[in-house]
């Protein structure tokens, strides 16, 4: 639940007219990458008779993916990396072509950088149930209509569940590395916990063990923003015109989002009270400067992603919780005993530090002992994303390894 692209992450201060007019034009129905749509860096394979932990077996799903570097022979120098909650398999790479925004990590894997390229063989991809590729709800159901709202209920063990399908068809018996951040390091933590023989190392940035009340209580209230949209249409929205879709309760969403993915000092500090334009916001008709750049994302972020697969993912991250059906946390993080990096953002109030002070109390393989390495940031939770040079530093540390 973050920025996730660059495309996301600027602007970052004041909205310019010159930024309102690039969303101009009606939104689409959907922002879902769809069938006949350039494929971009995108590769593909489809997973039969995946296993659902609360909703029966999921007869096909086709998961995109994108891969840098070369895999050597013995297939030992794999990396899985898991993206975000609104992010995708598009980690490296320019905008365009099908990709609807630049690579999410650019500054942090390619030839010479923290995940270096030239050495190992980096594989992005789309998480089960996203909008860019892999199947979820704006994709064709059997009966050849988008699934919708019918799309199953899926956690985020069934996430990885697909990703280790990914992992069969590709080859690669044990990662060298699972890296994640956000909802991605849930994606991690449940590999190190549910498949400990399958990886080598893996990093848990800025996640907790589990999904608290605190993060349930703000994730319903974004579904909810959606669902009350007259336009989402019990989900049954593909067929809508361009400017009649879900745009506005999936741009709400967003808004509420945001909040949580920046810290108050930042927010602050870049916006104070300031009004967006002369005119007075009291009374006036005029808007505070945070007001409008809230909604200039929203907006924004409605053209790219699908208001069906917001759903499903963010009820997805409100699954999480590590030690589901394996006793006590405490003994579902001891399986875990591989070499762990456990970072935290000291100014991240969606997912604190408490959550990987945790995790790293009871995670044998944790470099850092039983404490998080934690990083001083203005950014909030999207210091993983922002902070490339810190975050780059303590991946190459657990990479050296």
């Amino acid at each position: 639940m973050d920025w996730q692209t660059p495309e996301d992450t600027v602007p970052s201060a004041f909205i310019t007219d010159a930024n309102v007019r690039s969303l101009l034009g009606k939104p689409p129905a959907t922002g879902a990458w769809r069938e006949g749509d350039p494929v971009g860096q995108r590769q593909f394979i489809t997973v039969t008779d995946l296993a659902l932990e609360f909703s029966g077996l999921l007869p096909s799903a086709r998961i995109a993916y994108e891969t840098h570097g070369t895999l050597n022979d013995a297939a030992s120098n794999a990396i899985l990396v898991a993206h975000a909650l609104t992010g995708d398999s598009h980690i490296v790479g320019n905008p365009g072509n099908g990709q609807s925004t630049a690579g999410w990590w650019n500054d942090l894997v390619g030839p010479g950088k923290a995940i270096d390229t030239n050495r190992w063989f980096v594989v992005s991809p789309n998480i089960l149930g996203g909008c860019q590729g892999s199947t979820g709800p704006a994709s064709h159901a059997p009966d050849g209509a988008e699934f919708g709202a019918r799309f199953p209920f899926i956690t985020i063990r069934d996430q990885v569940a697909a990703q280790v399908a990914l992992s069969n068809a590709l080859g690669i018996d044990r990662w060298a590395a699972v890296i994640g951040g956000s909802m991605g390091g849930m994606h991690a933590l449940e590999w190190a916990v549910g498949h400990p023989d399958r990886l080598e190392r893996v990093a848990i940035l800025a996640a907790p063990p589990v999904s608290t009340a605190d993060q349930i209580g703000h994730n319903s209230v974004q579904v909810e923003s959606i669902r009350t949209d007259p336009a989402f249409a019990d989900g049954a929205y593909y067929d809508a015109a361009d400017g009649d879709g879900p745009h506005r309760g999936l741009a709400l969403a967003r808004r509420l989002a945001l909040l949580n993915y920046r810290s108050p000092d930042e927010l602050n500090d870049r916006f104070a009270r300031t009004w967006q334009s002369e005119v007075s916001p009291w009374g006036r008709g005029g808007r505070y400067a945070v007001e409008s750049y809230l909604d200039f994302h929203g907006n924004k972020f409605a053209r790219r992603f699908d208001a069906n697969s917001y759903i499903t993912l963010v009820e997805a991250m409100s699954s999480h919780d590590v030690a589901r059906g394996r006793g006590t946390l405490q003994h579902a993080l001891a399986t875990a005993t591989m070499p762990a990096l456990v970072l935290g953002i000291d100014s991240d109030r969606l997912f604190p530090v408490s959550g990987q002070e945790i995790i790293a109390e009871h995670l044998p393989g944790n470099i850092d002992g039983a404490r998080p390495h934690v990083i001083h940031s203005p950014f909030g939770h999207d210091g993983f994303l922002i902070e490339s040079t810190i975050v780059g530093a303590q991946l190459e540390r657990l990479l050296s390894l």
